[in-house]
Order: structure tokens, then C-alpha cells, then sequence
């Protein structure tokens, strides 16, 4: 994640407040020159969300303008979204001084002291923001972010996304949001039971492993990702991991081979991909022209929406090679793509 600390005309800092992560885009004359991500388990306060906000600015620098879009306001901090929106657009203000504008999708920009009043457009719009930019950019096609907790799937038409959905209670019964993501989705959430050794066995009801852990084991999990504890707050090995695995099944992890446990988070892995497969299935199905132009791929799972492209017979296009970024923000921009659209749009 590269920075730039030079101050000058046309810095814009974008911002995507997660639950879990504040990420931040600087666009320097239009092109990005830097992508930082910080953890921020907001759910535990909103201190939290302050210090992520200093660590981000004393990297980044001043802009002459701020962008901010939303999720984090569906954390059970808040008691609803209206007051999430609300306190958080509050905050992002109050870091960030007097040029701060929030995106409110369909609403278009607000002020954010207005915000509160237009939860229903502000809440969870980062999905919007990407494939507006994205839309901007290329004609037709199925944009697909996952991160760490969850994964958008937008259909983009004539340049402009085409989701039947905007809330997410919407876009969860349409395919356009599914709730599984490369990191912090406990395995639980992806099977009841799973072969193993010959049998068919129950998984444990408890948090004891996470998505991270099966894609670790299995090799492919990239690197500074997975940036929060783990479920039992021990190491982030492959051996550690095999470790957690086990306990979802009930055996102990000297039961069996390294094999067997790279058998087993294969199994949780294809679950997921399956689950992203189906979703886009259903997404397409409600719109015309389905299975039209290339599968937009971005978030830190694009090597899971890679897969997905291949099997759904599409070709895939980066979202980081539709942005101009320069040097070590250019891999970057493609794991935070509402942060990059809220610093270009």
C-alpha cells in the first residue's frame, strides 16, 4: 500500500467505512497514488473508528476533499441503521473538516449533516459507488467485489448499473448480495456437514474457524488480507489453522494427514465459491441479456471470482486495470474499489 505525503491542488481522499475495516483511496490529479486499509472492529466502539481514521490521515496526508461512503452502520453498536448513518457520516466530519461530502447512491451527494435523514440512501451504497465508476468505464458486463465479509454482485447495462435491488434486504433476496466473504465468515456458515475420512459429519454450530483458515491451509489465501484476530485468538499459521479446522468436526487435528485437512478446507472452500457461483446465477437472471460482457472481478476474494468467471464460461477484467493508480496502489485498488470510486467518481 503505497503513500504519498505531498501536499498540492486535486487531493481527494476517498473513504469506504466498513464494519470491520475503514479504507482509504487518495487520488492525486486523478489517478490513484495511494490505498490503505485499516482494521476496525466498530462493533466494539467507536473509538475504534477514530483511531483508524488518525492512522489513515497521518499516512495520507491533508486533501482538499473528502468522499466518504458507508456500511458500517448495520454494526450492532447502533439501533438502527438511521442512527449509524448518522453518527457515522458525524464522525467522518469531525476527522476530516469542512469538505466532506457523503454518498448517497441514487440520492446523489450530501452534506453530512444531512446524511441521517437519507439512511435509506446512504446505507450500505458502497456497492452503488463502485459500479457507477465501473459502469463508467465499460459497457456491459457482471461486477463482482468480494471482500472479507460479504460479496456484491452488480450487472452493469449500457454503462449503468442494473440491480434490481438497492436496500439490503433487497439485493440479499436477489442474488446481489450474498453474505459470505474471503476472511471473516465463520465456516459454520457454509456447511452442516462435510465428508470426511470416509464418513459424513456434522459441523460444529460454533465459531471456531473461519473462511481464512480453510484458504490458508489450502495455499492460496493472499498475503496482508486477513487482518483481523482469529476465532480462537492464536496464530495465523497453516498449522494453527489446521488446528481450528479440526475443532469443526470434532477431531482431533493428529487424527489425520495434512491431507486430509487440505481435503477438508477444500470442501469449505468449494461451499463458498458455490455460494458466489449461485449468487450471480440469480443476479443475471433478472435482467435482460443475461451473461452479457465480462465479470468485473474485485475485492480480495478476485481469485474466487476468477473461478466463478471460468465456470459461469465468462471472461474476467480487473477492476484495477480500468483505474489509473500509480505503483504499489495500483494491486491495492482493486481490494478497496468503493474507497478508489468515492476518490474518482
Amino acid at each position: 500500500m503505497a503513500s504519498d505525503g505531498g501536499a498540492g491542488q486535486g487531493r481527494r481522499i476517498g473513504w469506504d467505512i466498513g464494519g470491520a475495516h475503514l479504507k482509504a483511496a487518495l487520488a492525486v490529479g486523478g489517478r490513484i497514488a495511494a490505498v490503505v486499509q485499516e482494521p476496525c472492529p466498530l462493533w466494539q466502539g467507536l473509538p475504534h473508528l477514530d483511531a483508524a481514521f488518525a492512522a489513515i490521515l497521518g499516512r495520507l496526508g491533508p486533501a482538499d476533499s473528502h468522499a466518504a461512503t458507508m456500511t458500517g452502520e448495520l454494526v450492532d453498536l447502533f439501533s438502527s441503521r438511521a442512527e449509524g448513518v448518522a453518527s457515522l457520516a458525524a464522525r467522518a466530519a469531525a476527522h476530516l473538516g469542512g469538505a466532506v461530502a457523503i454518498y448517497g447512491g441514487r440520492a446523489g451527494w450530501l452534506a453530512p449533516e444531512a446524511a441521517g435523514g437519507r439512511a435509506e440512501d446512504v446505507a450500505s451504497a458502497n456497492w452503488h459507488a463502485t459500479a457507477a465508476l465501473t459502469g463508467a468505464r465499460i459497457g456491459d458486463g457482471l461486477l463482482v467485489d468480494m471482500g472479507s465479509t460479504t460479496t456484491d454482485i452488480i450487472p452493469i447495462r449500457a454503462g449503468r448499473p442494473a440491480a434490481r435491488g438497492y436496500t439490503d434486504a433487497e439485493r440479499l433476496s436477489g442474488g446481489e448480495l450474498v453474505y459470505t466473504g474471503l476472511t471473516r465468515t465463520p465456516l459454520m456458515a457454509l456447511a452442516a456437514e462435510v465428508p470426511f475420512g470416509g464418513r459424513r459429519l456434522g459441523v460444529m454450530a460454533e465459531y471456531f474457524a473461519t473462511a481464512a483458515d480453510a484458504w490458508r491451509v489450502l495455499g492460496v489465501l493472499p498475503e496482508g488480507v486477513d487482518q483481523h484476530p482469529t476465532a480462537d485468538g492464536r496464530g495465523k499459521s497453516a498449522a494453527e489453522s489446521r488446528l481450528r479446522l479440526s475443532r469443526m468436526i470434532g477431531v482431533d487435528v493428529a487424527a489425520a494427514d495434512e491431507a486430509a485437512w487440505r481435503g477438508l478446507a477444500a470442501v469449505f472452500a468449494e461451499r463458498q465459491v458455490r455460494l458466489v457461483q449461485d449468487g450471480c446465477l440469480l443476479a443475471e437472471s433478472g435482467v435482460p441479456g443475461g451473461g452479457v460482457g465480462p465479470v468485473i472481478a474485485c475485492g480480495i476474494g478476485r481469485a474466487v471470482v476468477g473461478e466463478v468467471a471460468r465456470r459461469l464460461g465468462r471472461t474476467v477484467a480487473a477492476f484495477e486495470d480500468l483505474v489509473p493508480a500509480d505503483g504499489e496502489a495500483a494491486p491495492w485498488t482493486g481490494s478497496c474499489a468503493p474507497a478508489v470510486a468515492m476518490a474518482l467518481l
